[in-house]
């Protein structure tokens, strides 16, 4: 039986038990942050009314309090108080837009890589036109910004550092801050939900379906897991440059033309934790 046979009203256990799985780490990290479970409940209530509202329309017809009360099972009079149309947008911080671009051309332009195509150390000023500096990178990316104020943003944040000759030296392949929490906290939102968004997609019969895809074992001991994060880690970097550089062609040719609609996102991931003994497919 396919999910579009269940009766209504019936999630299917498969549902139930994914969604068992998948938000025992999330509610980890709400305990972890004091976010209660009242908390979690209002939050969730104005999400399905979004979500209802905006994507689960009846076609031909407007959509109306009753019809979403119905659907999301929220009382009419909370639908009314909570329903202001199109969601506000949740953009990134300045820190991390610029950052992601600026990283991007720093680990893809040849300008700005050595001869093994790994992102040079930058002085961080130069006066000679023909040598890229940390300047000349900012510059590339956003004139309104000025380059010290980013440096020494990405030095708090631990991406960057400065040596004894005032050189920069990138300090990720990506634009993942090791001490900034909110910037942290945006990228997990931002990927987490992609992630899911793909699993949705492909779990709902979507065609063509997304690329999803990982690799799992259950018997290792913990030198054989550090064998393969070293793998994972080199292997994964080299498809993200991959990716990172042929977006970034394209994403210019695609703007000059002006048929720029879409965005995409790919990532790589790699998690480890003791097995549990009754069931080793879970996270402990």
């Amino acid at each position: 039986m396919s999910d579009s046979q269940h009766p209504l009203g019936e999630t299917p256990p498969a549902v139930v038990q994914a969604l068992t799985q998948l938000l025992r780490p999330l509610v980890r990290l709400l305990l972890r942050h004091q976010f209660t479970y009242p908390m979690l409940v209002r939050l969730l209530k104005g999400i399905y009314v979004e979500v209802a509202a905006q994507e689960f329309p009846v076609p031909g017809k407007a959509q109306t309090d009753s019809r979403i009360s119905l659907l999301t099972g929220v009382h009419r009079k909370d639908v009314k108080r909570l329903w202001r149309g199109e969601a506000e947008a949740r953009a990134a911080p300045t820190v991390v837009t610029l950052g992601s671009q600026l990283v991007a051309r720093w680990t893809t332009d040849v300008e700005f890589l050595d001869e093994d195509a790994q992102p040079r150390p930058l002085p961080r000023t130069s006066n000679a036109a023909d040598t890229p500096s940390f300047e000349t990178l900012v510059a590339s990316v956003s004139r309104d910004i000025r380059p010290r104020a980013v440096l020494d943003e990405w030095l708090r944040l631990g991406v960057a550092r400065v040596d004894e000759q005032d050189h920069v030296w990138l300090l990720a392949d990506a634009f993942v801050p090791e001490k900034g929490f909110d910037e942290k906290a945006w990228f997990f939102g931002r990927n987490v939900h992609d992630h899911i968004a793909a699993c949705v997609h492909n779990l709902a019969g979507g065609d063509p379906p997304l690329l999803e895809r990982s690799v799992f074992s259950n018997d290792l001991a913990p030198a054989s897991v550090a064998e393969l994060a070293a793998i994972a880690r080199e292997q994964g970097q080299q498809a993200i440059h991959a990716v990172t550089r042929r977006a970034f062609d394209l994403e210019r040719a695609d703007v000059a033309a002006g048929t720029a609609t879409e965005r995409v996102h790919f990532g790589v991931y790699f998690y480890t934790a003791p097995r549990a003994p009754t069931d080793p497919d879970t996270d402990g």
